[in-house]
């Protein structure tokens, strides 16, 4: 099995989250560099959402999550609780396979993966001091509906704080 190039992997989640996002109405900014643990960030009329996405083809379960090892600067990035932005991370999963990612058919393109996504702001200190483990929960699938969610708090952050902002 031939394991995808690290380009691969960020080209292929951008153009996942890319058609998430536009199914749901939102735009999306790509950055030139990733200083900010930032790989891109969505917006929906004036609020933002920051994502940083990650993508594997041999995913670690634990339960009903995900997890995935995130480099501890990384983490502390998108936890910061003084962000404008909310900070999430987004684990895109591929098959194994690079040749099966994506599926021609006569009449449309299948991208064959799933994504999941984690709040990070506000979250503790890292477990680890060159990674920490970031559990994803399968309840929570990364879909436009979910981007909608993810804009609700923003929303509710920039109204009320980031402690009471946290209910929506």
């Amino acid at each position: 099995m031939l394991e995808a190039a690290s380009w691969q992997k960020e080209h292929f989640s951008k153009a996942y989250v890319l058609a998430i996002a536009t199914r749901g109405g939102y735009t999306i900014g790509s950055w030139n560099q990733d200083k900010d643990g930032v790989d891109v960030t969505l917006r929906d009329r004036g609020l933002m959402v920051d994502l940083q996405l990650k993508c594997t083809q041999n995913p670690r379960t634990a339960g009903d999550h995900f997890v995935y090892d995130l480099d501890v600067a990384t983490y502390d990035k998108l936890r910061d609780p003084e962000r404008c932005a909310p900070g999430y991370m987004v684990l895109v999963i591929v098959p194994a396979k690079l040749d099966e990612w994506l599926l021609h058919e006569p009449t449309r393109v299948l991208m064959a993966c799933h994504g999941y996504w984690a709040k990070l702001q506000d979250e503790p200190p890292p477990s680890g001091k060159v990674t920490t483990a970031v559990h994803l929960p399968r309840t929570q699938p990364l879909t436009s509906k979910s981007l909608e969610h993810m804009f609700q708090v923003s929303l509710q952050r920039i109204r009320l704080g980031p402690e009471e902002g946290e209910a929506a």
